[in-house]
């Protein structure tokens, strides 16, 4: 899996996570807000890797050019 589609997935993940916080505190169900919190978190960590799977690849392809 490439960088980008992590990033992607990891901003899915956290906007999954964002709404089921907010339900999750609307509704007083902090089981709910407590996952989504996880969720958020599990996102944040998969953009980072994305961001890294593509600082590599560009490192990579700018040892190939020389």
């Amino acid at each position: 899996m490439g960088g980008s589609n992590d990033r992607a997935e990891g901003g899915w993940d956290k906007t999954k996570g964002n709404v089921k916080e907010g339900v999750g505190k609307a509704t007083g169900d902090e089981d709910l807000e407590r996952e989504g919190r996880k969720d958020q978190a599990k996102g944040g960590v998969k953009q980072a890797v994305g961001h890294v799977k593509d600082a590599v690849d560009s490192a990579k392809d700018g040892l190939k050019k020389d």
